[in-house]
């Protein structure tokens, strides 16, 4: 089991990895595919395993989500609009991921350490 440097920091990104997989979810339930759930699951894994560095790689994920999808979902903003609130909660995720200390502070193993994420 890896260490976690902020227990608050660990917390928040469980919180933001659980949304992650219900958005997932949500998707599939409104027509997207099974892939969605996949990615869903190695994004909380991820933000799970508190490597460096990884906070910031989903930040862009998320941010690039966000401006990929906006113009389609501001022209069919009728059917869409379910899209374009994640989109606004996928940016607030962005934001803490990127800029919140105790989640920055969860982020400091080394990949050096990979392996102790199998240890007991």
């Amino acid at each position: 089991m890896m260490k976690t440097n902020s227990e608050t920091g660990r917390k928040l990104t469980l919180v933001i990895g659980v949304y992650f997989i219900a958005k997932a979810i949500l998707n599939m339930i409104l027509g997207g595919g099974f892939g969605g759930i996949i990615y869903a699951l190695i994004e909380a894994f991820a933000l799970y395993t508190g490597l460096m560095y990884i906070n910031y790689l989903l930040a862009v994920a998320c941010v690039l989500g966000f401006v990929l999808n906006l113009k389609n979902n501001l022209t069919n903003l009728g059917s869409n609009w379910i899209y374009l609130v994640e989109g606004v909660i996928d940016l607030g995720c962005a934001f803490l991921l990127a800029t919140n200390k105790d989640i920055k502070e969860h982020f400091t193993n080394k990949w050096t350490e990979i392996g102790d994420l199998f240890k007991k």
